[in-house]
Formats: structure tokens, sequence, C-alpha cells
């Protein structure tokens, strides 16, 4: 009978700790370095904290509510076999990570070709500068 209740507290500990990860409230928490150029230290570090928003990034708040919206998908790679432009957007790069809705994210950004700038445009400027050819 003690086996039963303990399997029990053991099953409901892990059900909660499930909910927990999926739920919209999870926690997040970035860290983005940013690179003009050539290099290896970043020129601008940025942070984000959400609930409650804080950090370095200009709109905290925006940041998070986005960030809420979307999920960890923003920092997916580009596909493998996607076709892309050739063109060229700049030497800016940045590396995010840490936590986005109790998932872990660590990816680099880059604007090496049309699929890259994309896929940065869609967190400028809210999270990354926005970027372009100096």
């Amino acid at each position: 009978m003690r086996g039963v209740f303990v399997l029990a507290l053991v099953a409901g500990a892990l059900a909660a700790c499930t909910s927990l990860q999926a739920s919209p409230t999870a926690p997040t928490a970035l860290r983005v370095a940013y690179w003009d150029g050539p290099g290896t230290t970043p020129d601008v570090v940025l942070t984000l904290r959400c609930a409650p928003p804080g950090g370095s990034v200009a709109r905290p708040a925006n940041a998070c509510e986005r960030l809420r919206k979307a999920g960890p998908k923003l920092f997916a790679p580009t596909p493998r076999d996607l076709v892309c432009t050739q063109l060229y957007g700049g030497p800016q790069r940045a590396r995010v990570s840490g936590v986005v809705a109790g998932k872990r994210v660590w990816t680099t950004f880059t604007r090496k070709d049309g699929c890259e700038i994309a896929r940065w445009q869609r967190l400028a400027p809210w999270l990354l500068p926005p970027g372009g050819v100096t």
C-alpha cells in the first residue's frame, strides 16, 4: 500500500514538472552578444529577462510579449536544403543564448545571405540591432 502511495506521489511530481515546462509562464532569460564586424569580443552585450520584464534591451516588455507569442521556434536554424539568395547583408553577427519559455536556446545569427538576413529581421529591432552593410 505504501508503495502505491509513493508511486502516485512520484507520478504527480513528474506531471507537475512537465506542465511547468510547457507553461507560458516558464522562465525566459536571454543574453545577446552582438558583433558589428570581425573580432572575438562582442561590441554590445544585451540581456533580457521576463516575469517581470527587464534587462538591457530597448523595450523588454515588448520583447517578452513577442517571445511569449512565438516561443523558441524564433531561434530555429535555417533548413539546410533551403535555397537562399546570395545577397550579402553585412558583417554583423549575434549569438543568443539562454532560456525561452523554459526551453534552452543557443544560436548564432549572421547576415551572410538572404535566408540569414530574413532570420535576423524576425528579431530586429526588438531583440537584435537592425544591422546592415557598413
